[in-house]
């Protein structure tokens, strides 16, 4: 198997320029969090990176969970700081489930405690363009002999995107979305789309069904932003499916890591904060049709009960697909 080593780019960020941003109100960046210490610590080095990038208010890294600091703990050093407006950006790619509904049950629960905050609340990364650019470039490297000494044609290959895997059905929709973009006008044979957890296909049977055409070269893409547990567990698989195939060859690209796509990207999510123009997907929200049909409100007024999170645990509940279609459609 091989990898291509891009992870990181040059520790030399000055040549990025980011707009200016309206206010000087802190940011909160908050992450999904992970039991894995060198993820967590490469998504601390992502905020701090983009704090450098502009010290004229605070940046705050904190976690919704598996780690610390978390949300109450970034909040009140925001307040220490003699703040009451917050800007508080979701660092994910989708919106799902933590999105819409943990993020801001977290939200409202810091306001509880301190009613007199202000929370402007910024969207995720979502489909962009510049993110598109970031993985067919990615790509266009694959093509060159270094990484290509059979010199495999697109034609030959099949594109494997791997997403993390949502309990959000909308958000499942936009890895296929994003994965389709990819794959148009790019060559390559086809493009099979899988998910690592939670959701259906898993990566086991995106290899499966990659290899009924029969590739000379395929292409494992995973959609994630940092190093973390289910990165390890790409690569394990992947490796488990070289060994067994040697006649193909299998290359992994690695996550996207701290990119300047990514920092500027989230200058323009944090500049929507400040003018008001966070646009969200509600219609296809499920969290919005349940509460649609008992009468109720959307999905920012739920039980901050955090025991819904075992699909973090070994044993997961949704790896037969015939209980995950029982429940997807379910909210907590």
């Amino acid at each position: 198997m091989q990898t291509l080593p891009i992870t990181q780019i040059s520790s030399n960020y000055n040549n990025i320029v980011l707009k200016p941003l309206p206010y000087q109100r802190p940011l909160l960046m908050i992450g999904h969090g992970t039991r894995d210490e060198q993820g967590r610590q490469v998504f601390m080095d992502f905020v701090h990176t983009y704090q450098e990038l502009d010290r004229s208010r605070p940046v705050i890294s904190c976690f919704l969970e598996l780690t610390e600091p978390n949300i109450m703990q970034g909040v009140e050093y925001c307040i220490k700081q003699g703040y009451e407006e917050i800007s508080a950006l979701p660092i994910l790619l989708f919106a799902a489930r933590h999105n819409k509904f943990d993020v801001t049950n977290e939200l409202d629960r810091c306001r509880l405690k301190y009613p007199q905050l202000q929370f402007y609340y910024g969207r995720h990364f979502g489909i962009t363009p510049s993110i598109i650019n970031l993985w067919q470039n990615r790509l266009a490297q694959l093509d060159n002999p270094e990484h290509n000494s059979h010199n495999i044609s697109r034609a030959e290959t099949v594109l494997l995107f791997v997403g993390r895997g949502s309990s959000d059905p909308d958000a499942n929709g936009d890895v296929y979305k994003l994965a389709r973009i990819l794959w148009e006008g790019s060559g390559y044979n086809t493009v099979e789309t899988c998910f690592i957890g939670i959701t259906h296909p898993r990566l086991e049977e995106g290899f499966r069904r990659a290899l009924l055409y029969q590739p000379k070269r395929i292409i494992v893409l995973p959609y994630f932003l940092f190093m973390g547990a289910l990165m390890k567990k790409i690569y394990a698989i992947t490796e488990e499916h070289q060994n067994q195939y040697p006649h193909i060859d299998i290359t992994c690209l690695p996550e996207m890591g701290i990119q300047p796509e990514l920092l500027k990207l989230i200058r323009d999510r944090e500049i929507e904060t400040h003018k008001g123009e966070v646009k969200m997907n509600c219609e296809m929200c499920k969290f919005r049709l349940n509460a649609l049909a008992n009468d109720d409100h959307h999905h920012h007024h739920h039980d901050h009960n955090h025991g819904h999170h075992n699909h973090h645990h070994d044993s997961d509940p949704l790896i037969d697909p015939i209980a995950y279609h029982e429940r997807i459609w379910q909210t907590p």
